[in-house]
């Protein structure tokens, strides 16, 4: 299973790169401030990348309905783009 993000290619080995990245971050940069600046771009984009794994074409109407401002209907789908997404992430949570 896999998507296309710009030139990112969503999959379970691109997730399992990005996890690895950012153990390695967490490894080299000491806790507090410094660790949340220099690994915040590796924590996004594994965050991104799991969610596009887990629910893609919620993943995916978020990420073309809200990138930008637009008329009423499209906040409006925005809107339930977001919810669908929440929702769909929330059936895959652990009780």
């Amino acid at each position: 299973m896999s998507q296309t993000q710009g030139d990112e290619t969503m999959s379970v080995a691109g997730c399992e790169r990005l996890h690895r990245a950012l153990c390695e971050c967490h490894r080299r940069v000491p806790p507090g401030p410094p660790r949340e600046v220099a690994c915040r771009h590796l924590n996004r984009s594994l965050a991104d990348c799991l969610v596009s794994l887990v629910c893609p074409a919620e993943s995916e109407a978020v990420r073309s309905l809200c990138s930008s401002s637009g008329t009423s209907l499209k906040r409006s789908q925005c809107q339930q783009a977001q919810l669908a997404l929440s929702v769909c992430l929330s059936s895959h949570q652990n009780p």
